[in-house]
């Protein structure tokens, strides 16, 4: 395979010119292509940008070189090396990069094509890491541009959990290519701990085979511009998915996820949850779900929610879930979205026993958000992320109350 082939993705292809001026609506035919000409520069008005920062986002469309000298992002990954889990990934063609992987957009492409060697983190057959297995990807400034390529694979009867922890400054476009053998269990946990005058754009696709589990987790705190959009298709017999998301954003942040899962395989099990707050003049969060229950998918068990809590006015929250059935022999399928400001119920049963009001509005919002945190599983990054829960109200002290639930 090299980064120029642009053999049809098993949902889409790359249509002919002439046949570009036809809208696609349904996240299962977007095009995919590994030559990022084939894309073109976005401009915000197509179906993927539409809500995105293309101003902001607009660095990473610039298909060149990246600058040699100091690394865009240094990655620290000697406890890998250490515990024989890093495996030697050089070149496009490298085994295993691109067994399930297709760009979906310019970003993608050009992640794809100057991100030459890949970050291969496999868990060996049959065994069970005890302890998460923790990637650090440490930006150097925001003036330097990285692409990246990190393949997660967890082969057949493994059990572990892998972390990309970003830190730092940069501008950085990333794929990851998550892989989960039959029989596999695996959580994939990516989190977003930047610095303000971050951009990242980062596609995650993972397949999951026959009997095993995925799940898959993406937590942004930190970055001016954020978008990580996750797919997970569930090809095997009985495969099983969740898809949980927890973000903060305030002032001038963006924050962005947009969400597919695709059930292919016959009694597969998904859940898609993602919460998030917002705080502060322009910040604003981005939640596209799609979920795609395909003709062959019997038996299916699938929903999605999306939850937004707006603290303060000047913020707002965009949130679509789509759901398309493609089969009538499911056990169930369901969409959910929600986006509101504190819930004055709750509110008065704290205040009525004695809380004030501002202590009140911050245990509604760690409320809130804590039930994502508790599912993640490593109590170091639990504890890290409650923490900085605490620092996000810290920083809007007083909570003042939004006076309508944003857009």
């Amino acid at each position: 395979m090299t980064a120029t082939d642009t053999t049809p993705a098993p949902l889409g292809a790359v249509p002919a010119p002439a046949e570009r001026f036809v809208p696609i609506q349904t996240r299962s035919e977007r095009p995919t292509s590994f030559e990022p000409a084939d894309f073109g520069v976005p401009t915000g008005r197509e179906i993927n940008w539409k809500l995105s920062d293309v101003r902001r986002l607009a660095p990473l469309f610039v298909d060149e070189e990246t600058e040699t000298g100091t690394p865009g992002i240094e990655h620290d990954v000697a406890a890998l090396v250490k515990r024989g889990l890093l495996v030697e990934s050089t070149g496009l063609d490298a085994p295993v990069r691109g067994e399930i992987f297709r760009p979906e957009d310019v970003v993608s492409a050009i992640a794809w094509k100057r991100g030459v060697n890949a970050l291969h983190v496999r868990l060996p057959e049959g065994s069970e890491q005890t302890e998460p297995v923790i990637a650090r990807l440490h930006g150097t400034g925001a003036d330097r541009h990285a692409n990246a390529h990190i393949v997660i694979e967890a082969m057949p009867g493994s059990i572990g959990t892998v972390v990309l922890h970003h830190s730092g400054s940069a501008r950085y476009a990333q794929n990851v290519e998550i892989i989960v053998r039959d029989g596999a269990r695996l959580t994939v946990i990516s989190v977003q701990d930047w610095e303000d005058d971050t951009v990242h754009a980062s596609t995650h696709q993972a397949v999951v085979g026959e009997g095993a589990f995925l799940k898959h987790m993406v937590v942004s705190f930190g970055g001016g511009v954020v978008r990580v959009n996750p797919s997970m298709r569930l090809a095997g017999h009985r495969a099983e998915g969740e898809m949980y998301g927890l973000s903060f954003a305030d002032a001038g942040q963006h924050i962005e996820s947009q969400v597919f899962m695709f059930h292919e395989g016959t009694e597969t099990r998904g859940n898609v949850l993602y919460k998030g707050a917002l705080q502060g003049i322009g910040a604003r969060s981005v939640w596209v779900g799609d979920v795609l229950i395909g003709r062959d998918a019997t038996g299916t068990d699938s929903y999605e929610k999306n939850q937004n809590l707006v603290l303060t006015d000047g913020a707002r929250a965009d949130s679509i879930p789509n759901l398309e059935i493609q089969t009538g022999d499911i056990a169930g399928a369901g969409h959910a979205s929600a986006t509101g400001r504190f819930d004055d119920e709750q509110l008065f049963y704290l205040e009525s026993r004695g809380i004030d009001e501002e202590q009140a509005r911050r245990l509604v919002v760690i409320g809130f958000l804590m039930e994502i945190v508790q599912k993640i599983g490593v109590p170091e990054i639990e504890q890290r992320l409650a923490e900085a829960i605490e620092e996000e109200l810290r920083r809007g002290a007083g909570l003042a109350p939004a006076s309508k639930a944003g857009a």
